[in-house]
């Protein structure tokens, strides 16, 4: 956690994951635009269903995932606005306080990275590694299986892929939250 604050990065511990959404549910504006990314993590703390379908938040990805054509679709995310928020989680966090988050889609990655008023990224506290290659490594040997098996469960699909790693070295203050939660969460 002091790696992260050195790097600009606000860390915070929790111990389940009924207080990560707690803790993140009162970080959030009501009416405010959010662009939750696709996450294990989210979905098992609840979160991605209380953004998605409360209805005191902008839920960008849902106005999105309502249109049918996947050519629209990706012209609708290329012209989203800037969110309030970006929330998700990520691959994982060294030591040191780099985060990596993998991607196949690079949909989360201009809000994460830049177009994002605050980002908020939950955790699981299995995810720190000792450095940036033990966290490349966790992402192709442990993240991508795990996240190739849930898509072609769930969509019938040929798996997963890295097309995108993004890695914080750092932020302004202020900008970026973790939410450590001292439990298995998400791959």
């Amino acid at each position: 956690m002091s790696a992260l604050k050195d790097r600009g990065i606000e860390a915070i511990a929790v111990s389940n994951g009924a207080q990560a959404r707690e803790k993140l549910l009162s970080m959030l504006s009501d009416g405010a635009k959010i662009m939750a990314a696709s996450s294990t993590t989210l979905s098992e703390i609840g979160i991605s269903k209380e953004i998605n379908e409360s209805g005191r938040y902008a839920a960008l990805n849902s106005e999105i995932a309502k249109e049918p054509d996947p050519v629209k679709r990706t012209q609708l995310r290329r012209q989203l606005p800037s969110p309030d928020y970006a929330i998700g989680s990520v691959h994982a966090v060294t030591q040191g306080g780099e985060i990596l988050v993998a991607t196949a889609s690079a949909s989360q990655i201009p809000s994460y990275s830049f177009t994002a008023n605050r980002v908020i990224l939950v955790v699981g506290t299995q995810k720190i590694v000792a450095s940036l290659v033990d966290g490349i490594r966790r992402i192709y040997e442990h993240s991508l299986p795990l996240e190739s098996r849930r898509m072609r469960e769930a969509y019938g699909a040929a798996g997963s892929a890295v097309n995108q790693i993004l890695i914080f070295e750092g932020s302004r203050p202020g900008r970026i939250t973790v939410i450590f939660v001292k439990e298995v969460l998400g791959f």
